[in-house]
């Protein structure tokens, strides 16, 4: 396997200021529930889940002599440690407006308890590969798809796509460390079925609870609306079957889903200019 990581990629946290609106809108997505809560179940897993990734690529990093690898390493590190601070704050919002984050937590947690114990650490490491596959693929489609924010809270969109410009930049760090330390390809597809199924399982489960809490499950038209938003004729995750399967592939590598554009024109937004001399 030929890496295809753009030659002298340069990978850095930065902080988000002012992330939140305050007060957080319930519905920030354009007054629409289903889209908001969406997003709101996706943050309630990045907290545990960013905190894991760091652990399974840590588990690796003495065994890494690349100079060039080990310095995105420490970029990624410091970048998905700033995103699960920044979602331990928006669920901390969801907890104020009354739903039950505790709740939709536990169940997280007690995965990735499990899978620490029990897994071995190419397991681990596996398993942050296929899940850090789905954020650059999401990543992709809500930077170039206006569909995918189109309406929503400026603060709560442009901490979005902070999210989504970091885990585009840093999407091939994981799995660059697993082809060092491992590759094997086996490992890797069922790794990526087995977090399919709990991703999918997960934020459904949390946007379901907070549509409950709002006293709008069992609303047809917000499920209709919504899931036409998703996998409609024009949904904007008609375009993920394709790249979702490339992981399947023998020889795939994340940039040869080449999006390097997409760091360059977004970078403006986050980067910010040196301050002037004197």
């Amino acid at each position: 396997m030929i890496s295809t990581t753009p030659e002298g990629l340069e990978i850095h946290p930065r902080h988000l200021e002012a992330a939140l609106p305050d007060p957080m809108p319930r519905h920030w997505h354009g007054g629409d529930p289903f889209k908001s809560h969406f997003f709101n179940a996706m943050s309630v897993l990045f907290p545990e889940g960013e905190r894991f990734f760091i652990h399974s690529v840590r588990l690796f990093r003495e065994q890494i002599k690349d100079p060039l690898l080990l310095e995105q390493i420490r970029g990624f590190i410091g970048q998905e440690g700033h995103h699960s601070r920044e979602h331990e704050n928006y669920n901390q919002r969801l907890r104020e407006l009354g739903y039950d984050i505790d709740y939709l937590e536990r169940g997280v947690k007690r995965r990735i308890a499990f899978v620490k114990k029990r897994f071995p650490p190419e397991g681990m490491l596996a398993g942050t590969c296929a899940v850090e596959h789905f954020t650059a693929i999401l990543g992709d489609v809500l930077l170039t798809n206006p569909l995918m924010l189109a309406g929503a809270d400026p603060q709560m969109a442009r901490l979005w796509r902070w999210h989504a410009l970091e885990e585009t930049e840093h999407k091939s760090v994981a799995f660059d460390v697993y082809m060092r330390v491992c590759g094997d390809r086996k490992l890797l597809r069922k790794a990526m079925r087995r977090s399919t199924f709990f991703f999918t399982l997960d934020t459904a489960r949390g946007l379901i609870h907070m549509l409950k809490r709002d006293g709008l499950l069992w609303n047809w038209r917000i499920w209709r609306d919504g899931i036409s938003w998703l996998w409609g004729k024009q949904g904007v995750f008609r375009s993920l079957i394709g790249v979702y399967k490339d992981f399947y592939r023998d020889g795939f590598h994340p940039w040869q889903q080449d999006n390097m554009y997409l760091v360059e024109q977004y970078r403006s937004e986050f980067d910010a200019p040196a301050a002037p001399a004197g």
